[in-house]
């Protein structure tokens, strides 16, 4: 298991968390593809390249007062490609607090992250990446 993809994986959600969103894309490769088409929420939605994603992530975080995202397993399915699961707390202007569980798909490669892709669960994940029985 690459410790270094998990490591970019990991201050990537950290930095995002915090809002500090130059930081949380510095590891995005320019032509990178964040596919949140899986969402059952807001904003379902394919975008490319490292501006799109940035315009997609500031939209997305402005419609909420904080967002905190909470991994919890992360492994290396093959070189280059993490599976985290994962809990985001959104929390809207009027206080309420929603948590949405799911599973991410990630690749990497050269220490550049290269894709993000949402699925509703790890099942969904394994099926996507060819793991599932």
């Amino acid at each position: 298991m690459s410790e270094e993809n998990i490591e970019i994986v990991r201050r990537a959600t950290d930095a995002y968390s915090r809002g500090a969103l130059d930081e949380a894309l510095e590891n995005w490769a320019p032509d990178a593809v964040l596919d949140w088409s899986n969402s059952r929420g807001l904003e379902a939605d394919v975008v490319q390249g490292r501006d799109e994603i940035r315009v997609y992530v500031e939209r997305f975080r402005g419609m909420f007062e904080g967002i905190r995202i909470e991994l919890g397993e992360i492994s290396e399915l093959e070189e280059g490609v993490v599976m985290v699961e994962n809990v985001a707390h959104l929390q809207g202007r009027d206080g309420l607090i929603v948590t949405a569980r799911s599973t991410w798909l990630i690749t990497l490669r050269h220490g550049q992250q290269t894709s993000l892709t949402l699925y509703q669960s790890t099942a969904d994940a394994l099926e996507a990446a060819g793991l599932s029985g």
